[in-house]
């Protein structure tokens, strides 16, 4: 069943994309077109109801910063929600991660219908993936990218819950947290923001400006005026200049800065041991991932010297079985491959495999600034109350 929907989610995003020819994918698209137009009529009906006070956010009483974007996945937002949330942690604050946990493992039928028979205002309690002193539950439950946070950054608190309200009065009641970062927050009105970092990526900025479900984007591209903060990700370090101008012409108060995604190190998936950029130079690898933007990912690996021999990608967030990687040790071992390596994300949803007969490494990535430093220090500094 995963996998047919897998296999329709790609097939949709090469019609969105353009990539998919013939008579039936020019129907689609204008079908999807007109799907778009209500879907973004909603949405902007939505942000003025909440504009006019017609509904209102809930006030925790605490500092409140979303992080998110206008499109949907790729823009590399992980990375960058761990930067704001190890500088605040250095600057003294008791921060947690608020994430719904995309795609990952549902209660049993059975839990979520006893929940709507007995009327559970709040719905489930949320998940603690991390209670800022030890991990404790794994990427199945928690989901991929909550699971990487907190073993990243473990002085904070990572909570999983589709109410995020919920989950930030269990941050602030039981863990004492005074600082909340929504992970991918932007849309989450429900509860007021004192931030809105925005994240576009400066080679897809906003894919072909249509909204979903004939684009990518979740809502129009005006509304980024609602950010404090902008981080175009991605960057080359050329400045960004017609980017730049673009989103100050839309937005004229927010910080830009600028941001890349630095290769830092491998480390074997199995054993944790980690090797040097270095150790990429002239190897032969067998590339694997299961993200939004594979190519990004491939030309990484390019750049550190390595020769790619194949690279089998999925559709993103992608639960691996057992034999899918075996399958691939199977073929990368047929190519002549010396090592696979795979992201930091996939790595957290690998089967354990007792084979040992060709290394398994994922790509450590970390960001960058190259502008706005001394902006973000201060929205640090200010936030802090320093």
């Amino acid at each position: 069943m995963s996998n047919r929907l897998e296999r329709l989610e790609s097939y949709l995003l090469a019609v969105i994309d353009d990539r998919e020819p013939g008579k039936r994918a020019t129907l689609l698209r204008f079908f999807l077109r007109q799907l778009s137009r209500i879907f973004g009529l909603i949405v902007q009906i939505r942000v003025r109801l909440y504009k006019w006070g017609i509904f209102r956010p809930h006030t925790l009483g605490c500092q409140v910063l979303s992080v998110g974007n206008l499109t949907v996945g790729g823009t590399g937002k992980t990375p960058v929600v761990e930067v704001f949330a190890r500088s605040l942690q250095e600057q003294g604050r008791k921060v947690a991660i608020l994430s719904r946990g995309y795609k990952r493992k549902k209660p049993p039928l059975w839990k979520r219908i006893k929940g709507r028979l007995t009327f559970q205002k709040y719905g489930p309690p949320p998940l603690v993936v991390s209670d800022g002193n030890r991990l404790l539950l794994d990427s199945t439950i928690s989901g991929d990218e909550p699971y990487m946070l907190a073993s990243n950054l473990p002085n904070v608190a990572v909570i999983v819950a589709k109410n995020r309200i919920n989950a930030g009065q269990y941050a602030i009641k039981k863990l004492g947290c005074d600082t909340l970062i929504l992970d991918d927050g932007f849309q989450y009105m429900r509860l007021r923001h004192r931030l809105d970092i925005v994240l576009v990526d400066r080679t897809n900025p906003f894919g072909n400006r249509h909204v979903l479900p004939r684009g990518v984007l979740r809502e129009p591209i005006r509304n980024i005026r609602r950010a404090g903060f902008i981080f175009i990700t991605k960057s080359n370090g050329d400045g960004a200049v017609e980017l730049k101008e673009q989103l100050r012409k839309l937005n004229p108060v927010a910080e830009i800065s600028e941001c890349r995604h630095c290769a830092r190190y491998v480390q074997n998936v199995y054993t944790g041991k980690r090797e040097e950029l270095s150790f990429l130079q002239g190897l032969d690898v067998a590339a694997i991932s299961a993200i939004a933007v594979p190519k990004g990912f491939e030309e990484e690996l390019e750049r550190q010297g390595a020769r790619v021999l194949c690279h089998q990608t999925y559709a993103d967030h992608h639960r691996y079985t057992q034999q899918e990687v075996l399958d691939f040790i199977n073929r990368s071992i047929r190519e002549g491959a010396q090592a696979i390596v795979t992201t930091e994300k996939d790595a957290v949803r690998f089967p354990f495999i007792d084979r040992r007969d060709i290394p398994i490494y994922f790509l450590r990535v970390e960001i960058e600034l190259l502008s706005g430093t001394e902006a973000f220090a201060d929205w640090i500094a200010r936030i802090c109350f320093r």
